[in-house]
Formats: C-alpha cells, sequence, structure tokens
C-alpha cells in the first residue's frame, strides 16, 4: 500500500531520473520488492525505471546479482561489502545508470548481538562512480523496518540523481 510519503519520494525520484535521462534498478532482500513497487506505482515510471531484483537468499544474490560467495560468507548477507556487490551487480544486468541494494533483519527475529532486528545494510551505484554503503538501525516492527528501508533508498537515491 502506498503512503503519501512513498507517492511523493517517487515522484520526486522519477522527475530526477528523467532529468538525466537515467534509468534505475533495484536490488532487494529484506524489503522483497517494495523499493520497485513504490516507483512503479508512479505513473510514467516506465521512463527510468528499468527492473528490479528480488534477491532473498544467498543462493540468488550469487545467482543473479553475481556477489561473490566468499563475500557472503566472510561478511554475511546483511553486510555493507554484500549490498555494495548487489548494487554493482545490479548495474552490470540491466540497461539503468543507477541502482540501490538493500539488506537487512527486518524481524521480529533473525537478530543477533551483532546484527540485531532493525539493521539494513543500504548501497548505492552510478555507472560513473564506485558503490556507496551506509548501515541503518530503524526502530519498529518488521513492517515499519522496511518502509524506514524503502524511503530511505528512496532519498538517497534522489541525491544521487539531482
Amino acid at each position: 500500500m502506498m503512503t503519501s510519503t512513498l507517492d511523493a519520494l517517487s515522484v520526486a525520484l522519477g522527475e530526477a531520473l528523467a532529468a538525466r535521462g537515467w534509468m534505475l534498478a533495484t536490488a532487494e532482500s529484506c524489503t522483497g520488492g517494495w523499493i520497485a513497487e513504490a516507483v512503479t506505482a508512479t505513473a510514467g515510471s516506465s521512463g527510468w525505471f528499468d527492473r528490479g531484483f528480488v534477491t532473498y537468499s544467498n543462493e540468488a544474490k550469487i545467482e543473479m546479482l553475481g556477489v561473490s560467495p566468499a563475500t557472503l560468507a566472510q561478511h554475511g548477507a546483511v553486510s555493507e561489502p554484500t549490498v555494495c556487490e548487489m548494487a554493482s551487480g545490479a548495474l552490470e544486468r540491466s540497461r539503468a545508470d543507477v541502482s540501490v541494494a538493500v539488506s537487512g533483519v527486518a524481524g521480529p527475529a533473525g537478530g543477533s548481538a551483532q546484527k540485531p532486528v532493525g539493521m539494513v545494510c543500504l548501497a548505492w551505484a552510478r555507472r560513473d562512480l564506485p558503490p556507496r554503503a551506509v548501515t541503518m538501525q530503524f526502530a519498529g516492527d518488521r513492517e515499519a523496518v522496511r518502509r524506514q528501508t524503502v524511503e530511505h533508498a528512496l532519498r538517497e537515491l534522489i541525491g544521487l540523481a539531482r
């Protein structure tokens, strides 16, 4: 279900991407395609959204995005090195100019002392720049963590496209 915040962010992102003639690709794990859903809910998004990869399992990250098994073994799925490889893989396997990747622990279970519930790693990449990653700690239940992840991903994409 779209909210006015997601609608506004998607419209702003679309305007920024369209102004540059850029296309977007998404690589999502914990959000399960929600970023792609948010942007495709915007009329005209076919002009600036190329494709989305939902890579929930490690195998999908490897097969669809080219994430290194060694990266996953050393750092885990919820890590900045993994999301950087996901963002780069989305660019390599699409016609997009910019990408976003997310992987996290949305909860309510699955957290650990090192990777608690609400921890989400995000990365953004452009064809002309190396990927940039950040680790966030979001509060709330599963839906709240996922929604905050989508909003943060879209806000940062807008900045990257401007």
